[in-house]
């Protein structure tokens, strides 16, 4: 099997298997526990939290420990919203988001806040003058992603978190898909909330965290979405992971290790396969080409059914959109937003190479996408 779809999720790291091991097995306290075995799992999270921390440039106490990015976008907005509603109640995002931040979204619009859905231009990107646009005295929080999990496209987080805080408003980013593969830094880009998942670099699935800002210029407060303990300082109560909470640790410092070297291998090798398959007639790359991230590449192959292309690559790996939506019939929101038709957006591969993939598999690769592609053109007479 070749396995093309690291977007979706990526293997674990053997050396972070390794780590969570004890965790499973001989040291399997209780970290809140307050005897010595309880303490030594304690220690582990302490570990993994400095780790985490030390990835994106935060302090040890701003990292909140979830199930993955999902809980963590929910505790975010949600908690935002119960705690600023006596600011307002107005909420900026984006057409493209993730499902996640989208469907929680459209659940604060049933109890009475309104979301302003920001389009983007047909490169993916966000128009700045139009995000201005959209900012109020009453705007509470502004959500846009930094990397687009469909198409790589990166938006200039920097520039829009200055707007959102010159309104008064806090500022979220969805980074799943870029922590652990773009170096991020929270202070730098302006960051106040900010949800990553483990195993979207290596680690463990079922963990992720969120930073929540806790230092000037404010310190942000959130309404718990689960009670019971106190947990995390009182933001997600419930047992912690101990074991998934060392491997993300792991993972976080692997990443900080072996960032620059995997970004310069794995660029290389989605380059390489892109140039290939942009030889194919009718093909085109989605998003913007310049501002994306290196392991992913869109690709349109026009007359093409994408779940008949997917069949036909028999042991490849490769997706044609979010992973959280693929049981889905409807086409991409993502690409409909970009400005494709839904027979285009049908017609489109999401290919994301990770650490463990190499160039002899591209060769294959390349060869099986090519000829799938003759075949379902000539049965519907399309060259």
């Amino acid at each position: 099997m070749i396995y093309l779809d690291n977007n979706a999720t990526t293997r674990i790291d053997p050396r972070v298997l390794e780590t969570m091991m004890p965790y499973l097995t001989d040291n399997f306290a209780n970290a809140a526990s307050t005897h010595s075995f309880g303490l030594g799992a304690n220690e582990a999270v302490k570990t993994a939290r400095q780790q985490v921390a030390d990835l994106i440039g935060a302090e040890i106490h701003e990292i909140v420990f979830t199930s993955g990015s999902t809980e963590a976008i929910n505790l975010a907005i949600k908690g935002v919203a119960e705690n600023y509603q006596n600011k307002g109640k107005h909420i900026v995002t984006v057409q493209t988001e993730h499902s996640a931040v989208l469907d929680v979204c459209r659940y604060l619009e049933t109890k009475g806040f309104e979301v302003t859905y920001l389009p983007v231009k047909a490169d993916g990107l966000l128009d700045i003058e139009v995000l201005k646009a959209s900012l109020r005295a009453d705007t509470i929080l502004v959500s846009v992603m930094l990397v687009n999990n469909e198409t790589g496209v990166i938006q200039d987080i920097k520039k829009i978190s200055e707007l959102a805080h010159q309104v008064g408003a806090l500022f979220m980013t969805d980074a799943t898909q870029a922590v652990g593969k773009l170096p991020v830094d929270v202070d730098t880009l302006g960051i106040d909330l900010m949800p990553l998942s483990a195993h979207k670099f290596y680690g463990p699935k079922g963990v992720g965290a969120l930073f929540v800002r806790q230092r000037r210029p404010w310190r942000i407060k959130l309404e718990a979405l689960l009670h019971g303990g106190g947990h995390e300082g009182g933001k997600r109560s419930g047992t912690l992971n101990v074991a998934g909470i060392a491997g993300l640790g792991k993972a976080a410092d692997l990443a900080k290790i072996e960032m620059k070297d995997d970004s310069a291998r794995i660029g290389a090798m989605r380059d390489m396969l892109e140039s290939s398959l942009l030889q194919l007639d009718g093909t085109k790359i989605n998003g913007n080409r310049e501002s994306r991230l290196y392991n992913v590449t869109n690709i349109l192959f026009e007359g093409c059914d994408s779940d008949a292309l997917i069949m036909g690559l028999t042991n490849i790996s490769v997706s044609n959109g979010s992973a959280c939506t693929s049981a889905s019939i409807e086409p991409s929101h993502v690409l409909l937003a970009y400005g494709l038709s839904e027979m285009e957006a049908f017609s489109c591969l999401r290919i994301s190479l990770g650490r463990f993939n190499d160039s002899h598999e591209l060769t294959n690769v390349i060869d099986s996408v090519t000829a799938v592609t003759k075949t379902l053109r000539s049965m519907t007479n399309i060259s």
